[in-house]
């Protein structure tokens, strides 16, 4: 006798489509206080992300506020700048190996430009900028910067030009079908062009130790499609694509996060909506110490709550190529 069929309404992994999940765990906005409603993260058998339930696709006014941290700019403190120094000997390291005397770079859901400027100072081939964002303040801004810059959906940008690198930083956990974000811009890489992914761990320390304490990482409901490894793996090969670098990288605002939500459970601290988790005099410096702790422990082999991958078109024709690990900043 055959399984019966799951409910037409079931749950189904925003990964893989397989409605064969169980509960991972449940939390709501700790951060920014937009709604008391609790959310559902289930993980998924067949791949093992963890997706949330029910998705607030059709709530992302209410669940991105005015004060929203990707909306803000703090150019000018310590941590921000040492991390676009960072960052931009990633993109040096990643644009030094990419052939061409002139290079195009795309950054989908890239804010105000910031990423594109620490790729143009990191390698004066790059000669055009592409920026898709969802904020018209953003993309305003990153056309002052100096970027060709479209406001919308990145499945409604469409370009005659083909980019050798794709920047999608942190963003891949954010939408409902990921694996139509990665077809998408495959479409959109050069030959031997490469997609930067930075995404949250689920197999990291942090992830464990806070899983049933409203873990910083699941940043909910903005949150909705989260991997380890081996998950994003599985996706990115769905995807036609290869991994072609593997590397981790600090997630201090997990840890810097998770501790306050702790905290604030003992009413040791407050946070509500007019000053939220990150706004709190504690997060910098708790950001700052777990920074460091996670960099350290990248290096001994650790894995830090963040994953970096470098992705690449694979063809259908060979098997994807093995993956080179390293550390990334």
């Amino acid at each position: 006798m055959s399984e019966p069929a799951p409910p037409s309404d079931a749950p189904r992994c925003l990964a893989c489509g397989s409605t064969d999940a169980r509960p991972h765990d449940r939390s709501w906005d700790l951060e920014y206080r937009t709604s008391p409603e609790r959310f559902d993260f289930l993980r998924c058998d067949a791949c093992g992300v963890v997706f949330i339930d029910p998705v607030p696709s059709d709530r992302l006014a209410e669940i991105y506020p005015d004060n929203y941290y990707a909306y803000a700019s703090d150019a000018e403190s310590v941590p921000e700048r040492v991390k676009r120094w960072l960052d931009r000997r990633r993109y040096r390291k990643l644009l030094r190996a990419l052939p061409g005397d002139a290079l195009s770079v795309l950054d989908v859901g890239g804010g105000d430009g910031i990423q594109l400027d620490l790729a143009r100072e990191a390698d004066p081939r790059v000669s055009f900028s592409q920026l898709v964002d969802l904020d018209p303040r953003a993309v305003e801004r990153a056309r002052d910067r100096g970027h060709a810059a479209h406001c919308g959906p990145v499945e409604g940008f469409a370009s005659q030009r083909r980019f050798d690198l794709v920047i999608l930083l942190n963003l891949i956990e954010h939408v409902a079908d990921p694996g139509a974000l990665l077809r998408k811009v495959r479409g959109l890489l050069s030959e031997r062009g490469r997609i930067l992914i930075q995404t949250p761990n689920t197999d990291s320390l942090d992830a464990r130790w806070f899983r049933h304490a409203d873990w910083g990482g699941y940043h909910c409901p903005r949150h909705w499609a989260l991997f380890d490894r081996d998950g994003f793996t599985r996706l990115a090969h769905a995807s036609d694509l290869s991994v072609a670098a593997f590397g981790y990288s600090q997630g201090a605002p997990f840890w810097a996060l998770s501790l306050l939500f702790w905290l604030e459970r003992r009413g040791w601290v407050a946070i509500d909506a007019r000053r939220p988790a990150m706004s709190h005099p504690l997060y910098p410096p708790l950001a700052a110490v777990f920074a460091g702790f996670d960099l350290v422990r990248a290096r001994l082999g650790g894995r830090p709550s963040q994953m970096v991958f470098e992705l690449a078109a694979q063809p259908l024709d060979r098997p994807a190529p093995n993956s080179r690990e390293k550390v990334s900043a």
